[in-house]
C-alpha cells in the first residue's frame, strides 16, 4: 500500500501539464459583451462577411424583417423574435451562404396617435385644436424616438444585420412605396368603395381598432321581438319568428334573421298565460311563436306563459318574414328574408339572430355570404339614428356630452315603446353582460357602418399577375406552394384566407400613408391616370405623406377639372403598410432578391403580416413575397400564464442583459421549442446560466488543454486509440444532425445534442478519462497527443456549430486561442469527414460504459462508507458474465477506463456479495483497495512506484515523463 505520509523527495507539480488559459472561469458577460459589440462594430462584421461570401459567389439567402412596432423598449416577446432572427442570420453564415437581413420598423398607426393624444392631453390642447401636419410631425418624431432605442436594444442583444441601412414604413421613400403600390390596385380595377360595420366610439367620434377596446361588465335591456312570417309553411304561416337581442336600438336597422340548419326548430302555440301577474303580458293564448326546440321552454317562461304545446317542426330555409315596425311606417315595409349561417347557436336566446348588417360582425358577414350588398346607415357620428330613419330620427343611442356621457340615450327606450305599440313585443328584461368600452373615454361603443374601400378577394382581375385568378385563388396557390415552419402553419392561414372577407384597407385617422387618389363625383370611381400617380409618388417621396394632405390638389391633377374630383383623406390600414414592405426592401436595392426565403414572425401574424404581405404580393405579383414562413409561440412566465405588468409577472430583457448578460436570453431562446408558448422567469433563466456554464466550462478545458498546441503534434486517424476514435465518431455524428437542424432552423436539436455531447462524452468520459493522459503523459506520447488532436478537432467543431446561438463566448473563445485571426463569425462549419464514422466504436464504448456504470456505482458506495476515498485508491475486480458486454475491452485498458489505480476484468457471474445494479445484467464488481505505493505525481497507487531509481516517488510512466521534461530544460540526462 502507498505510505501516504512518505514526503515526496521532489516537488513535482512544475512537470504536470496543467490546463493554462487566460479564458476566465467567470464569464462576466454583462461587462464583456459591449467589449465584443464594438469589435464588431469596429470590423463592420456584417457587410465584411457579407462582402467576403460575395467575392466567393456565395449563394444568397435572404430573411426579410417583419417590422415591429416603434412605440416603447423591447419586451421579451421582440427579444425572442430577433434572437431567432439572428440565428437564422448567423446559421445561414455558417452554413456559407451570403444574408441578406435588413431591420425595419412600422411606423404608422392607432399606437403612436394614442400617445401624441396624451401629450396633447397633458398640456390641455385637443386633438381637433392640432393641424394634420403639426400631428403627423409630432407622431413622426415619436416613431423616430422609439425606432432609435429598440434598435440599440437589438444590437445588445448581438443581433447582425444591415442597421445603418434600417428601413421604416414611415421614410419618405417607404410611403411613396407604399403608394405605389396601393395605385396597382386602383388600376387593376381591385379596389372598391363599400361600407362595413366597425367598432365606433360616439364620445370620442372616432373607429376604434380591436386593441382600443376594452371588456368591462354593463347592464343592457333585453328584448324578445315577433316577427311575423309572410311566406312559409302552412302551420309557420300564421306563426311569429321569436328573436332575442340586447340592442334594442338596432332593430330599426334589422334587414334579416339568420338561423342554424343544424338547430331543430317547431312552431309553439301558446294555452294559457300565467294568472295573478301586476302586468298585463304581452303573449295571448293561440298565439303561435317559431323557436328552437332546446329553448322553447325559456322563452315562453320569460313571456310568462303557463300552458303551450308543440304543433310542428318547421324549416326555416326560404322563408320570408316582415320588420316587427312594418305596420307603423311603410319605411320598414320591406321583406326580412331568413338567412342561413353557422354562427347562430341555441345555447341561449331563441335560437334565431337578429340581423342588423350595419351594426354587427356576424350579421354583415352573414349579409354578405348570401349575396346583398347594400349596408343601410342607421346611425351618424354622434351616435344618434339619422333623420331617414323614421319615428327615431335624431334620437341617440348613447349620450355623447355632459355628466350623461356614455350613458344611454332614449334611443332603446323609444324602439322598445314603439314594438309594444304595434304589438310585436313578447318579453323584456335587464342582463348584465361583458361589454366592450373604450380604452381611453371608458364609454361603451357600438358598431357603426361606415363607408370604406376595399379589395376584391372572389373578382378573377385579367392582369399579368393574376391571369384571370382572383385574389383568393391567386392567394391560395401561393399557400400551397409555401413552405410551413411548423407545418401545421399552412392549416391555419390556409383557413383563415379561405374564409376571410374582403379586404378593408381604410382608415380615418391622421398619421399613416394616404390613400392617395382622386374619386369622381359623378361616377364615384377612382381616377386611374398614370401621369396623375406619377406625380403624387414624386411629391411623397420629396415631402413624404404629408405632401398629400398639405399640397392643393392642382399640384396633382393636372389637365383634370379639380371640381369634378374628390380628394380621398382616409390613411391605408396599417397592415398594408407592413405587407408592402416586400416592395420597397427587397425590390430596387443590390445584393438581395425576391421573393425572400424566409418571413419569420409569431404564430399571430398568420392573421397579420404574413397574410396581409401574402394578399399585397398576390394581388400585385401573382404569388407570395416568401418561399417560406417560420412561427413561434409566445412568451409566457414560469407558470405558463399571461405575461402582464399589472401582475408583476414580466421580464425585462434589458434587466436580464445588465444582470446575466444577452448570450443567457439567447441560449434560452436556442433551448426552448420556440413553435410553442414558451416561459420564462427568474428559475428557467438560472437553469439556462447552469447550462451555459457547462458549455463554458468545456470550452475553457479545451483551451486550457490545447495550450501550444500546433499542427505538427496532430495524429493521423489510423494512430488513434479507440477512446478518441469513438469522439471523432460522434463528432461526425454530431456535426450531421447540427447541419440538418440549421437547415430546418430546430435551433433545439442544435443546442441540446451538443450541450449532452459536452457534458456526457467530452466532460463525464473523454476528459476524464484522459485527464491523467494529458496532465502527466510526456508531450510526445502518441495518447497524449492523440487526445489534443481530438481536442484540437472538438474545439473547431462546437466554436462553429455554438456561433449561431452563443456568439459573445465562442467569439471570445476563438480569440483567446486565435488572437490575429479574423471574427468567428466569419467562418463556414467545418467539413468533417466521413472516415471518422464508426459505429463499431460507437457500439463498444455503449458496453464500456454500461460496464463502467457499475463500476461507478460500487466505488460510490465505498466512498459513502468511508472504505476508499478517492477512485485512484481502487482496484476493482469486474466478473462480466456477457460475452459481448467483456469482448468490448479488448484493447482498452480498464483501469484507464474506470479511471482507478488498477482493475481486473474476469469473465462470470462474480461472488454473491459483489456490487450490482439491476439495469445491467451480467456485471458484478469487487471494489478492492488497489496494492503499492502512490506515485507522487499522477497519485496513481501501483507496484512498481519506485522501480526507477532516478525517481523513487514515481511510476514508470512519470519517471519517463519528469526524465523527458528535465531534459528539455537540461536538468538531466533523459
Amino acid at each position: 500500500m502507498a505510505d501516504d505520509a512518505e514526503k515526496p523527495a521532489r516537488d513535482y507539480r512544475e512537470t504536470v501539464f496543467l490546463p493554462e488559459t487566460p479564458f476566465p472561469m467567470r464569464a462576466g458577460l454583462p461587462q464583456k459583451e459591449p467589449q465584443i459589440l464594438a469589435k464588431w462594430d469596429e470590423q463592420g462584421l456584417y457587410h465584411a462577411i457579407r462582402a467576403e461570401r460575395q467575392r466567393a459567389g456565395a449563394p444568397l439567402f435572404v430573411l426579410h424583417d417583419g417590422p415591429p412596432y416603434a412605440n416603447g423598449a423591447i419586451h421579451i416577446g421582440h427579444a425572442l423574435q430577433k434572437t431567432l432572427k439572428d440565428f437564422v442570420v448567423r446559421s445561414r453564415f455558417l452554413l456559407g451562404y451570403d444574408v441578406d437581413f435588413v431591420p425595419g420598423w412600422d411606423c404608422h398607426g392607432l399606437p403612436i396617435e394614442w400617445k401624441i393624444e396624451e401629450e396633447l392631453r397633458a398640456k390641455g390642447r385637443r386633438k381637433d385644436e392640432v393641424s394634420k401636419a403639426e400631428f403627423r410631425q409630432r407622431c413622426r418624431e415619436y416613431a423616430a424616438h422609439w425606432i432609435e432605442v429598440q434598435k440599440q436594444g437589438f444590437k445588445r442583444l448581438g443581433v447582425l444585420g444591415d442597421w445603418e441601412n434600417r428601413y421604416a414604413t414611415m421614410d419618405y421613400a417607404s410611403e411613396a412605396a407604399i403608394v405605389a403600390e396601393f395605385h396597382k390596385f386602383v388600376a387593376s380595377g381591385q379596389l372598391y368603395r363599400g361600407s362595413k360595420p366597425v367598432m365606433w366610439s360616439p364620445v370620442e367620434r372616432t373607429a376604434l381598432a380591436d386593441a382600443e377596446v376594452e371588456y368591462h361588465d354593463h347592464v343592457s335591456p333585453t328584448i324578445w321581438v315577433k316577427f311575423p312570417v309572410l311566406e312559409g309553411s302552412d302551420a309557420a304561416r300564421h306563426a311569429h319568428v321569436v328573436i332575442w337581442t340586447t340592442t334594442p336600438w338596432t332593430i330599426p336597422a334589422n334587414r334579416a334573421v339568420s338561423y342554424n340548419p343544424d338547430i331543430a326548430y317547431a312552431v309553439y302555440e301558446v294555452e294559457a298565460m300565467e294568472e295573478g301577474l301586476a302586468f298585463e303580458p304581452w303573449a295571448k293564448a293561440g298565439d303561435r311563436l317559431i323557436l328552437a326546440e332546446r329553448l322553447a321552454e325559456e322563452v315562453m317562461k320569460a313571456a310568462k306563459v303557463a300552458s303551450f304545446r308543440r304543433v310542428e317542426t318547421v324549416d326555416c330555409q326560404g322563408m320570408v318574414l316582415a320588420h316587427p315596425l312594418a305596420a307603423l311606417d311603410s319605411h320598414y315595409g320591406y321583406q326580412v328574408p331568413m338567412l342561413a349561417g353557422d354562427h347562430v347557436t341555441d345555447d341561449a336566446g331563441t335560437g334565431f339572430v337578429h340581423t342588423a348588417p350595419g351594426h354587427g360582425v356576424d350579421d354583415y358577414l352573414v349579409w354578405l355570404a348570401h349575396g346583398h350588398r347594400e349596408i343601410p346607415d342607421t346611425v351618424d357620428p354622434d351616435g344618434a339614428y339619422y333623420p331617414h330613419v323614421a319615428l327615431f330620427a335624431g334620437l341617440k343611442v348613447l349620450e355623447t356630452e355632459g355628466k350623461k356621457a356614455g350613458k344611454f340615450g332614449p334611443a332603446n327606450d323609444a324602439v322598445i315603446a314603439k314594438l309594444i305599440e304595434a304589438g310585436r313585443l313578447l318579453a323584456r328584461g335587464r342582463v348584465e353582460h361583458s361589454y366592450p368600452h373604450s380604452w381611453r373615454s371608458k364609454a361603451p361603443v357600438i358598431f357603426r357602418n361606415t363607408p370604406q374601400w376595399f379589395i376584391r378577394m372572389d373578382e378573377p382581375i385579367q392582369t399579368e399577375a393574376l391571369g384571370g385568378r382572383s385574389l383568393r385563388e391567386a392567394a391560395l396557390e401561393a399557400i400551397e406552394a409555401t413552405a410551413f415552419f411548423p407545418a401545421q402553419g399552412k392549416n391555419r392561414i390556409r383557413s383563415m384566407v379561405e374564409s376571410r372577407p374582403d379586404w378593408l384597407i381604410s382608415r380615418q385617422r391622421a398619421w399613416g400613408s394616404p390613400l392617395a387618389m382622386f374619386v369622381d363625383k359623378e361616377t364615384g370611381q377612382p381616377l386611374h391616370d398614370p401621369e396623375v400617380d406619377a406625380r403624387i409618388i414624386e411629391a411623397i417621396k420629396a415631402e413624404g405623406a404629408d405632401a398629400w394632405f398639405n399640397r392643393p390638389v392642382s399640384d396633382f391633377l393636372g389637365r383634370h377639372d379639380p371640381d369634378r374630383y374628390e380628394k380621398v383623406e382616409d390613411i391605408l390600414d396599417v397592415w398594408f403598410d407592413s405587407g408592402s414592405t416586400h416592395a420597397f426592401t427587397l425590390e430596387g436595392r443590390g445584393h438581395t432578391k425576391w421573393p425572400a426565403d424566409l418571413y419569420l414572425e409569431g404564430s399571430d401574424q398568420h392573421r397579420g403580416w404574413f397574410q396581409s404581405s401574402l394578399l399585397e404580393s398576390s394581388g400585385t405579383r401573382g404569388r407570395a413575397p416568401y418561399d417560406a414562413i417560420l412561427t413561434h409561440g409566445f412568451t409566457m412566465d414560469e407558470n405558463g400564464e399571461k405575461m402582464s405588468k399589472s401582475k408583476g409577472n414580466t421580464v425585462d430583457p434589458e434587466q436580464v442583459i445588465q444582470q446575466n448578460g444577452a448570450e443567457i436570453i439567447r441560449l434560452w431562446a436556442a433551448m426552448i421549442d420556440y413553435a410553442d408558448d414558451s416561459r420564462i422567469g427568474k428559475t428557467i433563466l438560472q437553469t439556462t446560466s447552469d447550462a451555459y456554464r457547462k458549455l463554458r466550462n468545456t470550452v475553457r478545458y479545451l483551451l486550457g488543454a490545447l495550450a501550444d498546441y500546433g499542427p505538427d503534434e496532430a495524429v493521423e486517424l489510423e494512430q488513434m486509440p479507440p477512446l478518441e476514435r469513438f469522439i471523432l465518431h460522434r463528432l461526425w455524428e454530431l456535426d450531421g444532425q447540427v447541419r440538418a437542424a440549421y437547415e430546418a432552423y430546430v435551433f433545439q436539436d442544435v443546442i441540446r445534442p451538443v450541450l449532452d455531447f459536452c457534458q456526457n462524452e467530452l466532460s463525464a468520459l473523454f476528459f476524464d478519462i484522459r485527464r491523467d493522459s494529458l496532465y502527466c503523459d510526456r508531450p510526445d506520447a502518441l495518447r497524449r497527443r492523440a487526445a489534443r488532436t481530438v481536442m484540437d478537432a472538438a474545439f473547431e467543431r462546437l466554436t462553429a456549430w455554438l456561433s449561431p446561438l452563443i456568439p459573445f463566448t465562442m467569439e471570445e473563445a476563438w480569440a483567446t486561442r486565435y488572437p490575429e485571426a479574423h471574427a468567428n463569425s466569419f467562418r463556414v462549419i467545418p467539413q468533417t469527414p466521413a472516415e471518422w464514422r464508426n459505429d463499431a466504436e460507437a457500439a463498444r464504448w455503449a458496453k464500456v460504459q454500461q460496464v463502467t456504470s457499475v463500476v461507478t456505482g460500487a466505488l460510490e458506495v465505498e466512498r459513502r462508507e468511508k472504505r476508499l476515498g478517492a477512485a485512484l485508491e481502487a482496484a476493482p475486480r469486474v466478473h462480466v458474465a456477457d460475452a459481448g458486454l467483456l469482448s468490448a475491452f479488448e484493447g482498452l485498458d480498464p483501469a484507464e477506463v474506470f479511471r482507478t489505480s488498477q482493475a481486473t476484468l474476469v469473465a462470470g457471474d462474480g461472488p454473491e456479495g459483489a456490487f450490482r445494479l439491476p439495469d445491467v445484467a451480467g456485471v458484478a464488481v469487487e471494489p478492492i483497495r488497489a496494492d503499492g505505493r502512490k506515485c507522487a505525481r499522477s497519485w496513481k497507487i501501483l507496484p512498481e512506484v519506485g522501480t526507477d531509481p532516478r525517481y523513487p516517488d514515481l511510476t514508470l510512466r512519470d519517471a519517463d515523463a519528469v526524465a523527458a521534461w528535465d531534459a528539455a530544460r537540461g536538468k538531466v540526462d533523459a
